[in-house]
């Protein structure tokens, strides 16, 4: 596929004798699943949901044209992709961690925490992973209270000198 893809599930194993597989589902698009969906195995194969239903916390999904354990059992370990430009619109100060990656974090006194390489999805808050020319990571909350201002198409993260977080050299402050 020629245009830019978002990693939405990776096929675990084939699962009983007609065809259906597990997938580790990354998406939190609750349709992306549904039957009569498209999606991309990461070579750029359209592959069509005839069925989903829901195993654990995985997706037991049959596709169109898989009908046998064999067939299945060929797309074990396979990536399931979809478009970028397929993706919904976010709300103004959120984004798809996609457009983050890359982008450089700098503090408010213009110290460089790095680019981030990854972003963790935690209940509370994400995480960005910043990592700088010398390998240093620098693990930044998303919060209000951190991130000043973001720009994803000038590639900044502006955040605050917090000791101990964005600023290691400072001690963090006691609360006595």
């Amino acid at each position: 596929m020629a245009e830019p893809t978002v990693v939405v599930g990776k096929v675990t194993k084939a699962h009983g004798l007609h065809g259906e597989v597990l997938v580790l589902v990354f998406s939190d698009n609750p349709d992306r699943f549904a039957p009569g969906s498209s999606l991309f195995i990461e070579d750029g194969r359209e592959v069509r949901i005839r069925a989903s239903r829901a195993n654990g916390g995985r997706l037991l999904v049959a596709f169109e044209g898989v009908v046998d354990r064999n067939a299945a059992e060929a797309l074990r370990g396979v990536t399931l992709v979809v478009p970028r430009s397929s993706l919904p619109e976010l709300p103004e100060g959120e984004y798809w961690p996609h457009q983050l990656e890359g982008c450089d974090v700098v503090t408010e006194s213009g110290r460089i925490l790095g680019a981030i390489v990854d972003v963790i999805a935690n209940p509370a808050n994400d995480l960005w992973v910043a990592v700088d020319a010398a390998g240093t990571e620098t693990l930044v909350p998303a919060i209000g209270e951190v991130v000043v201002e973001v720009d994803v198409e000038a590639g900044r993260v502006l955040v605050r000198d917090i000791a101990g977080l964005t600023a290691p050299d400072d001690p963090p402050r006691s609360s006595q």
